[in-house]
C-alpha cells in the first residue's frame, strides 16, 4: 500500500482533495485569527493608553489560544462537536447550542472559500514549493478581506510579516525574481502613499489607511512590481463598480468609507494566478 506522500505526490485527484480537507480545517483556524486578532489589538491599545495614564490594571490572557472559544452572547464553552468545520454549522443550524443565538454566516464561509482556495491552488500548481507559497499568499489575503470587511483594519501583524515573507520565497525566484520582488514592495507602498497624500491635499479628507499601503507593498513583494498595474487597476475598477452600486441602492452614503482592502486582495489573488503570464508581459 502507498504511503500518504507518495500518493499525493502520484495522484492527483487525491493531492486535490486532501489539500481542499486542510484548507477547510486551516479556515476554521483563520475564523479565530479574524475574531481575535482586532480585540487583541484593541486590548493592546487599551493597556498602552491605561499605562500612559498610570491606570495600571491586571488584565486576563487574550490571544488566539486562550480562552477557549465560547459563544460571545451566553459564553457557552464550544465543545469539539460544536466545532467541526461546516459540518458542526449544518448541524446547528447556525445557532448556538444553549442559547440559539445567531453564529455568523462568515464562519462557514471562510471555512469553504479556504477549502476552494487550496483546491485551485493544488491544481494549479501541484506538489510543489510554488503551491505551500501560494497557500500562505492566498489565505493570507483571505483573512485581511475578512478583517478589513469588519473592522475596517488591516492589522501590521498580518501585512508586514507577509512582506518579508514574499521576499524570502523570492529569493528562490518562486514567483518573481528578487529584485522585482524589492521593487513592488517598494512601488506598492509609494503608490497609494502618494495616492494617499495627493487625495488629502486636494479633499482635506483621508482616503485609505497605511494598512493598504503595507497590503500593496506585501502583494508587490510576493509578486514583483509587474504585478502592480493590473493590481490597481482590477482594485481600483471593483471598489468603483460596488461603491456606485451601494450608493445608488442606498446602501451606502457618498461620504462613507468603504474598505480596499478586499479589492486590493481580489488584484492580488488574480494577479497569483497569472505570475508567469504577467512577468512575461512586462519583462523580467
Amino acid at each position: 500500500m502507498d504511503s500518504l506522500p507518495t500518493l499525493l505526490t502520484q495522484n492527483e485527484t487525491t493531492f486535490i482533495a486532501f489539500a481542499s480537507l486542510i484548507g477547510i480545517i486551516i479556515g476554521s483556524f483563520l475564523n479565530v485569527v479574524i475574531y481575535r486578532l482586532p480585540k487583541m489589538m484593541e486590548k493592546a491599545w487599551q493597556n498602552e493608553l491605561d499605562g500612559l495614564q498610570g491606570n495600571i490594571h491586571p488584565s486576563s490572557t487574550y490571544n488566539l489560544l486562550t480562552p477557549p472559544s465560547s459563544c460571545p452572547n451566553c459564553n457557552h464553552t464550544i465543545r469539539f462537536s460544536e466545532n467541526i468545520p461546516i459540518i458542526s454549522y449544518a448541524l446547528l443550524k447556525g445557532k448556538c447550542s444553549q442559547c440559539a443565538h445567531r453564529i455568523s454566516f462568515r464562519y462557514p464561509t471562510i471555512e469553504l472559500f479556504s477549502g476552494l482556495l487550496i483546491a485551485y491552488i493544488a491544481w494549479q500548481f501541484g506538489w510543489s514549493m510554488h503551491a505551500l507559497a501560494a497557500s500562505i499568499f492566498a489565505l493570507s489575503l483571505l483573512t485581511l478581506t475578512a478583517i478589513d470587511l469588519e473592522t475596517k483594519l488591516l492589522p501590521d501583524n498580518i501585512t508586514l510579516p507577509l512582506i518579508w515573507l514574499g521576499l524570502l520565497f523570492n529569493l528562490r525566484h518562486t514567483f518573481t525574481s528578487i529584485e522585482s520582488a524589492v521593487m513592488g514592495a517598494v512601488l506598492g507602498y509609494l503608490i497609494l502613499w502618494t495616492v494617499y497624500w495627493i487625495f488629502k491635499l486636494i479633499t482635506k479628507k483621508e482616503g485609505m489607511g497605511y494598512g493598504d499601503f503595507k497590503m500593496l507593498a506585501a502583494i508587490g513583494a510576493w509578486l514583483g512590481w509587474q504585478a502592480l498595474p493590473i493590481v490597481i487597476l482590477i482594485s481600483s475598477l471593483s471598489a468603483s463598480i460596488v461603491g456606485i452600486s451601494l450608493i445608488l441602492l442606498k446602501k451606502q452614503d457618498r461620504a462613507s468609507a468603504i474598505p480596499f482592502g478586499p479589492y486590493l486582495a481580489l488584484g492580488g489573488m488574480i494577479a497569483l494566478f497569472n505570475a508567469s503570464n504577467l512577468t512575461q508581459l512586462m519583462g523580467n
